[in-house]
């Protein structure tokens, strides 16, 4: 005789725990450290990004989060991977590149007012591209100083809520559900939910400026 034996699934806790974030603090650390390394004043490196001294400085002090079109400019100006900036060394290349898995809600997570960038492959160094899950918080263009632009091209899938790119030049596309947009990072640009909840999106940037470092974003 066979006994029925009960089988109680436990609740998945991965789902359940929150996305570590990336400390605002330690970031700026860093910035201030590569900076110092080279022999920049807060005032050298403002001329050199085109980022404004009370801007670096607050990023670096911890107390504002920037967005990606600054991080890549200061990352251009430092001669610095962008990983680095979130204290990642890159490791020498040995062979082909491995692959690198992101699990669901692993991803670390830069949050800034804005949007939510949630870095995939964050533990490759030396990308040619970088991918994020974008969790956008933005309702309007009032919610941005200016638009984002930065070098290279970017590529955004929608994966749900509303969405709405709006361009410097007047062109605007609205995005639902499995639409994805292709475009040059170099036109101002900024990212808007347009539906009753923030939209979540899939977006990978390419750097092509032809001062970065060779073979890493």
């Amino acid at each position: 005789m066979v006994k029925a034996v009960a089988v109680i699934k436990q609740p998945n806790a991965r789902a359940h725990e929150a996305p570590p974030s990336l400390d605002h603090k330690l970031v700026g650390g860093h910035l201030r450290q590569a900076r110092k390394a080279r022999g920049l004043t807060l005032a050298e490196l403002s001329e050199r990004s085109g980022i404004a001294v009370s801007t670096i400085s607050k990023a670096e002090r911890g107390d504002i989060a920037l967005t990606y079109d600054k991080f890549a400019a200061l990352a251009h100006s430092l001669e610095l991977e962008f990983d680095a900036i979130f204290g990642r060394r890159r490791k020498p290349a040995a062979g082909a590149m491995k692959p690198s898995f992101t699990a669901a809600g692993k991803q670390q997570v830069y949050d800034t007012p804005n949007y939510e960038y949630g870095m995939l492959a964050n533990n490759l160094t030396g990308k040619r591209m970088m991918p994020m899950r974008a969790h956008i918080h933005a309702r309007a263009v009032s919610d941005f100083p200016e638009y984002i632009r930065h070098s290279g091209e970017e590529f955004v899938f929608l994966l749900a809520g509303k969405l709405e790119l709006r361009f410097e030049n007047g062109k605007s596309f609205r995005l639902m559900p499995g639409d994805s947009l292709y475009f040059d990072s170099s036109v101002g640009h900024i990212y808007v939910s347009v539906g009753e909840e923030d939209a979540d999106a899939l977006v990978c940037c390419v750097d092509t400026d032809e001062h970065r470092l060779r073979g890493a974003i």
